[in-house]
């Protein structure tokens, strides 16, 4: 090919080394791996598989597949689950949901054939996750297949209980979550342990103390407790849940929590170590690649120092796809480089700005020309003016809740509206100056900008439209206000609507106050890097509820005398004659495991530990004792392991928020600063070293870099 002169074979190789690079960066951003198809095909397929549409249409399939559930029989499509009234408005035909559930299935089949395809075999043969990918889709057309060949009849379809692992598959960080919370059980058995021999000691000690004796009064508590060993530790398990035994409650569930978060924030820390690592290894890998375009104007290899021309960064950055804030901030930057050339050191550095803490900006206030003007902005711009709207905000909420309390016992129709009627009106007044006085001191854009700002503006706006159909419908207040019903509402639930929107306007206090605004975001940030772990729970969710129909599905037989009748109807003499604390006599009939639905909200009581022996019991008595195996192991998943670490991760987030607000170099920033997961952990993280990225380059299974000196 050296023949060629025109340039062609040049052009068409340097742009493959810049697209390269733009993938590898892609991958840095997004955290994900370079082990991938490297050539000109490859890549297109590359980018065009981790591109928003078809990410989105895969993320819509997993939805799809996991809503099945819902709809596949037993249907969850009734009006109530209560055993006496629950009347199955639609059951779909046979066909219907195969359909749709082979559908998807042939999606993830052609997505797991891209993957393997793209990583490559030996890749492939090394990804756990691919290979169980492959598996559980040939387990799960196998499955359809048996489903179709009995006629929809079959009472266990193992796919339904796979389902959920097509949900767990598809985030990297969900994978990584789920891998840090299987390494951390084995590291909690030690206190699991020390549980068990807590229960079987005093397992032991109640048998000896509470035993079969002559007289039938004195056998009350070994009939209803301790009548054998399962029963003994079923019942000191129940116990150990409540407030009524300390040394359980606060004193072991305690120190599990504490290991759980210890021995967690570890494993997470190796794991986002290693999400570091990839982003390192494709920025290098980027710079790598381009010192192959050209080599007499990058540098030769062999040489102490290999640049990149600016030019070629430039173009790099243009076919990049990330934000536009910080695509802007490294062009800048490349723009500002004295030299026509950039070393591997700046080049890693451009990329320090993914690493830079997310910071919104506020715009700038507007600058007006007279000096009367600019020294009221500066008076209306003082933080005590927020302080003195927020005192208004506090004696609006005391003069509501004195009308409150002075017209608790005060039927309707004989209450005075003019007190609530003055004073509404007189604060919304003030509401409208206060938000026309913020928009003069910030401008629209700068008022805007602020979240609390629209929060206020539109409850004032909400107010301001209730008080002026207030006194069209009403007219003005005066003693003895109290009209008769004209419109859609009644002045007194005018005013209540009124009132209630006072109330959520006094939460603009917590952003005034540190110490509150500090917990409230540390909450937001939390929800927003929980995805994961909701994930997670999404999925154990999923397989507990799919198992619970198939177990308990229609052991709890209805009573003799359901019917038809309204939901609404009392508890019958039968419930009443039953012993107490029972499923019969408590009326739990809508818990239960009948459908899909119904199993989910029944996992949740389970989960928040609500009367859950209740459900021990019943299960144990229709079902199998052995019932109490499904219901333990639900408790130790979501109760005992996913909630503290659902507590781990409020203190990490909690504990990083503290230390950056008080830290001095940030606590006068005026910005609003968003924390990712990778934040948590940032100042724990080690930068590999430049030879351990060259090692892993020259690994690379389709990328063949020299081998020489750098």
């Amino acid at each position: 090919m050296k023949h060629l002169k025109d340039g062609t074979f040049f052009k068409l190789t340097d742009d493959l080394y810049i697209q390269q690079a733009a993938v590898f960066i892609e991958d840095a951003i997004q955290y994900r791996t370079i082990n991938h198809r490297v050539d000109s095909r490859s890549l297109r397929l590359y980018r065009w598989y981790y591109s928003d549409a078809y990410q989105w249409v895969l993320n819509a399939a997993i939805f799809v597949i996991l809503a099945l559930a819902f709809i596949e029989k037993p249907s969850s499509l009734s009006v109530t689950s209560d055993l006496r009234f629950r009347r199955v408005l639609w059951e779909p035909p046979c066909g219907l949901t195969e359909g749709i559930d082979v559908f998807c299935l042939l999606l993830f089949i052609v997505d797991v054939v891209i993957k393997s395809y793209l990583i490559g075999w030996e890749e492939f043969q090394k990804s756990k996750w691919l290979i169980a990918y492959a598996l559980i889709l040939a387990a799960s057309i196998v499955d359809w297949t048996v489903t179709l060949c009995l006629f929809c009849e079959e009472r266990i379809r193992i796919r339904r209980l796979l389902r959920p692992f097509f949900l767990l598959q598809n985030s990297s960080l969900m994978k990584k979550a789920f891998k840090c919370l299987r390494q951390t059980i084995p590291q909690i058995t030690s206190v699991m342990l020390l549980l068990a021999l807590h229960l079987l000691l005093f397992t032991m000690i109640a048998m000896l103390l509470f035993t079969r004796v002559q007289t039938t009064e004195d056998d009350q508590e070994w009939k209803t407790y301790f009548r054998n060993l399962p029963e003994s530790l079923t019942s000191l398990l129940v116990l150990l849940t409540t407030a009524n035994n300390p040394d359980g409650t606060y004193l072991l569930m305690n120190l599990l929590t504490a290991i759980i978060y210890n021995q967690f924030r570890g494993y997470l820390l190796s794991s986002i170590q290693a999400l570091l690592i990839r982003r390192c290894l494709g920025i290098r890998g980027a710079f790598e690649v381009l010192c192959c375009e050209h080599p007499s104007k990058a540098g030769r290899r062999g040489s102490v120092r290999m640049t990149v021309s600016t030019n070629t960064v430039l173009q790099v950055l243009q076919k990049v796809k990330m934000s536009s804030a910080h695509k802007q901030e490294m062009i800048k930057q490349v723009k500002a480089f004295t030299h026509d050339c950039v070393t591997a050191e700046q080049f890693r550095a451009l990329f320090d700005e993914l690493h830079k803490e997310t910071v919104r900006e506020y715009p700038p206030k507007p600058a007006y020309r007279s000096v009367f003007l600019q020294k009221l902005q500066t008076l209306l711009s003082h933080r005590f003016v927020d302080y003195f709207g927020n005192l208004i905000v506090a004696v609006h909420l005391i003069c509501i809740f004195v009308a409150l309390v002075r017209d608790a016992e005060t039927p309707i129709s004989k209450r005075d509206g003019f007190f609530l009627g003055v004073v509404n009106g007189s604060f919304v007044l003030y509401y409208l100056l206060e938000m026309a006085v913020k928009i003069f001191a910030l401008g629209i854009k700068g008022y805007c900008s602020y979240k609390s700002n629209l929060f206020d503006g539109l409850l004032t706006i909400i107010l301001l439209i209730l008080q002026l159909s207030s006194l069209v419908q009403y007219g003005l207040p005066h003693p003895g206000w109290n009209p008769e019903l004209h419109g859609l509402l009644s002045l007194w639930e005018t005013v209540r609507l009124a009132n209630m929107l006072i109330v959520f306007r006094f939460l603009r206090l917590i952003s005034s106050v540190k110490l509150t605004s500090l917990v409230a975001n540390s909450l937001f940030d939390l929800i927003k890097n929980l995805r994961a772990f909701a994930g997670i729970l999404v999925v154990a969710y999923y397989v507990f509820a799919i198992a619970g129909v198939v177990f308990f599905k229609d052991k709890i037989p209805a009573p003799q005398n359901a019917t038809n009748a309204s939901l609404n109807a009392s508890i019958s003499s039968e419930n009443m004659t039953q012993q107490c604390g029972t499923y019969e006599q408590l009326g739990y009939w809508p818990n239960n495991f009948n459908d899909f639905a119904a199993a989910l909200v029944t996992l949740w009581d389970l989960m928040v530990v609500n009367n859950w022996q209740v459900f021990l019991d019943v299960f144990s008595r229709y079902a199998s004792p052995w019932s109490k195996l499904y219901f333990v192991a639900w408790w130790l998943v979501s109760s005992v392991i996913w909630v503290n670490l659902f507590v781990a991760l409020i203190l990490e987030n909690f504990i990083h928020k503290w230390d950056r607000t008080y830290h001095p170099s940030f606590s006068d920033q005026e910005s609003e600063y968003q924390m990712s997961v990778q934040d948590m952990f940032r100042d724990d993280l080690e930068e590999p070293t430049e030879d351990d990225l060259l090692e892993r380059l020259r690994q690379h299974p389709h990328l063949h870099l020299p081998r020489g000196p750098i």
